[in-house]
C-alpha cells in the first residue's frame, strides 16, 4: 500500500469495465462505448482512434498498430499485427548508393504503408459490436470541435515540432505556433477523413481520394509508394509467443515485433536473486542493465519481418538466457551492445479496456518518432510514421529494407497469464524501452509483490547507447554506486516511457493502473 503522506496515485478499482490509457478523454470514451453495449474491442477501436486526435504527436491515421485480445469466456489470446510495408518500390541498395547508412528519418523513405486503419476496421467488424459509426464518432467530434491540450501533450509537442515540414506545420500548428497547455487544438480535415471511413470502412481510407492525396504527397518528395501499395494492405492475424517467469506466462506478438526480447531479458534476470536486492538499488538496477544489452544486441541481430527473422528460437531458449546469465559481472559494467540504428525512439500510445464479460484487450499505436516523419498529406493532413527507419540498411541483414517487407517494431502491447487463467493486459510505452520496461513491470509484481500501480510508479532505469538513463526518482547513493560500477549515467529530459495496466482478478474485481508519466488515467464503472 502506497504512503498516502506522499504525491501518488492510487489504484482504481471496478467491477463492469475499465479502461486504462494516456489521456482522461479517451479512457472515457472507451467506458461510454461500453455503458452503450459495446465490448472491450469497441471501447478499445474507439478509445485509440481519439488518442491519434488528443496525442497527435504520438499517434494517428497514418501510424501502425499491434493488438493482443482474449475473447469472452476464454482464456485463449489472439494477436493482430497492423504494421504496414514498405511500398513495392523501395530498396536498401538505393539508399545506400545515395550514400546513407542509415533511412533517413524524415523523409518518404522513412514512410511504410500505414496499417492501422485496416487493423481497426477488421478488428471492429470480426470481433466488435456496435460498428464503426458508433465507433469513430467521439473521434469526428472532438477533431471537429477541438480537444484542449493537456500538459505533457503539450511539452512532447514542442520538443517534436521541429520536425513538422510543409502541410505537416499548417495542419498540426495552430497559426504556425506549438498549442500551449489547455490551448484547443482542431483538426476539421481529419474529422472528414473518419466520416468516409465510418461511411465506406478501409477502402475509403486505402483507395479513392484519401489515398490518392497521400500518394501524391509522397511523390512528389521522391516516395516511391503507389495507389497499389495501399490498396494491397492488410494486417494479419498472428499466434502469440509465450514465456514463463516464475510461474506468470507473458505473451507477447511474435516479429516483427520486439516482444521477444522481454522474454529473452525475463529468461537472464530468472538466473539471479532478484527478489533479495532492494528494488531501487545500484545491484538491482546493473543487473537489470546488463542483461538488458545482452537482450537487446540479439534483438539487433535477429528480429526483422516474421517471414526474415532468423533463430527466434534462440531468443526463446533458456539455455541461451543462461550463457548470457554467465556473461554478467557483478562487478563491472560491460560495454553497450550496439544500436539497431539511431531511429529507435519513444513516441506511442496505449490503451487496455477489459468489459463485463472479460473480454480483455490490449492495444499499442504509434506513429514512431514525434510527429512521425513530419510530413503530412496536403488535402487531409494525414501525418505519416516513419516506420521504415526502423529497417537496416545492412547488405544481407535479417531486416534489411526491402519493397513489400515489415521492418523490425519497438511497439509491443502485453498480456499475462497465471495458472492457464488471463490476468493482466497491459503495455509499456517508450520505444526501445518497451522489452525492459515489460520485464522491470513483471519483475516488480512477482519479485516484489508490488502491485500495477506501485510497479509502475518505481524509479526506471535503462542501458542505451553507451549510458544509463537514470530516473530523478534514483537516490543519489545508488547512482554513486552504479558509476562505480563503470555505468556512464544520464538523466533523461522526458521520464523513461509510460504504462498502463488492468488486473483481473478471480473474484470479480478489476484493477486499474495507469502512470503518472502521462497525461491518462484508468477509469472504471
Amino acid at each position: 500500500m502506497r504512503d498516502f503522506h506522499q504525491p501518488g496515485r492510487s489504484a482504481v478499482f471496478a467491477e463492469n469495465g475499465m479502461c486504462a490509457t494516456s489521456h482522461p478523454l479517451a479512457a472515457q470514451t472507451a467506458i461510454d462505448i461500453l455503458k452503450r453495449g459495446g465490448n472491450a474491442m469497441d471501447a478499445a477501436v474507439a478509445g485509440a482512434v481519439l488518442l491519434g486526435i488528443c496525442e497527435p504527436q504520438m499517434a494517428g491515421l497514418g501510424g501502425d498498430c499491434f493488438v493482443l485480445f482474449s475473447p469472452a469466456g476464454t482464456d485463449d489470446v489472439h494477436g493482430f499485427n497492423g504494421s504496414g510495408r514498405a511500398a513495392a518500390g523501395a530498396s536498401a541498395q538505393a539508399l545506400r548508393k545515395s550514400g546513407f547508412a542509415a533511412v533517413p528519418i524524415h523523409s518518404a523513405d522513412a514512410v511504410t504503408i500505414p496499417g492501422s486503419v485496416d487493423a481497426f476496421c477488421t478488428l471492429a467488424a470480426d470481433w466488435g459490436k456496435l460498428g464503426l459509426d458508433a465507433l469513430l464518432a467521439p473521434a469526428i467530434q472532438y477533431a471537429e470541435n477541438g480537444v484542449p491540450v493537456a500538459p505533457r501533450v503539450a511539452f512532447d509537442w514542442q520538443e517534436a515540432s521541429q520536425f513538422l515540414q510543409g502541410a505537416g506545420r499548417t495542419f498540426y500548428l495552430n497559426n504556425g505556433q506549438v498549442p500551449k497547455v489547455g490551448e484547443v487544438f482542431r483538426n476539421p480535415t481529419q474529422a472528414d477523413v473518419l466520416r468516409l471511413i465510418a461511411k465506406n470502412g478501409r477502402d475509403a481510407f486505402y483507395s479513392g481520394e484519401i489515398a490518392e492525396d497521400m500518394v501524391a504527397t509522397l511523390q512528389a518528395i521522391g516516395g516511391q509508394h503507389d495507389l497499389d501499395d495501399f490498396a494491397d494492405t492488410r494486417g494479419t492475424a498472428t499466434h502469440p509467443i509465450s514465456a514463463t517467469y516464475k510461474g506468470v506466462e507473458l505473451l507477447e506478438h511474435p516479429p516483427n515485433g520486439q516482444g521477444a526480447t522481454a522474454m529473452l531479458l525475463l529468461n537472464v534476470l530468472s538466473h539471479f536473486d532478484i527478489s533479495s536486492m532492494d528494488p531501487n538499488g545500484f545491484e538491482r538496477a546493473h543487473i537489470e542493465a546488463e542483461a538488458t544489452k545482452l537482450a537487446y544486441d540479439a534483438r539487433n541481430r535477429i528480429l526483422a519481418d516474421t517471414d526474415h527473422t532468423t533463430h527466434l528460437e534462440r531468443m526463446l531458449s533458456t539455455d541461451v538466457a543462461a550463457e548470457l546469465a554467465s556473461l554478467i559481472s557483478r562487478q563491472q559494467a560491460m560495454p553497450s551492445a550496439p544500436a539497431l540504428t539511431e531511429a529507435i525512439h519513444k513516441d506511442t500510445v496505449y490503451i487496455t479496456v477489459v468489459d463485463r464479460d472479460r473480454m480483455s484487450v490490449s492495444l499499442i499505436y504509434s506513429i514512431f518518432h514525434g510527429f512521425g516523419s513530419g510530413i503530412a498529406s496536403e488535402k487531409f493532413g494525414v501525418l505519416f510514421h516513419n516506420r521504415g527507419a526502423g529497417f537496416s540498411l545492412t547488405d544481407g541483414h535479417p531486416n534489411e529494407l526491402a519493397g513489400g517487407k515489415r521492418p523490425m517494431h519497438t511497439i509491443i502491447p502485453g498480456m499475462l497469464r497465471q495458472g492457464g487463467r488471463v490476468t493482466m493486459p497491459f503495455g509499456v510505452m517508450g520505444g526501445a524501452y518497451q522489452p525492459c520496461g515489460h520485464a522491470r513491470f513483471i519483475s516488480n509484481m512477482v519479485d516484489f509483490g508490488m502491485d500495477p500501480q506501485s510497479a509502475i510508479d518505481t524509479p526506471r532505469c535503462f542501458a542505451d547507447a553507451g549510458v544509463l538513463r537514470t530516473e530523478r526518482g534514483y537516490s543519489a547513493r545508488t547512482k554513486q554506486a552504479l558509476s562505480d560500477l563503470g555505468h556512464i549515467l544520464e538523466e533523461p529530459h522526458t521520464p523513461i516511457g509510460g504504462a498502463q495496466a488492468i488486473h483481473i482478478d478471480d473474484k470479480g474485481v478489476l484493477t486499474g493502473a495507469s502512470d503518472f508519466r502521462k497525461d491518462g488515467c484508468a477509469i472504471g464503472y
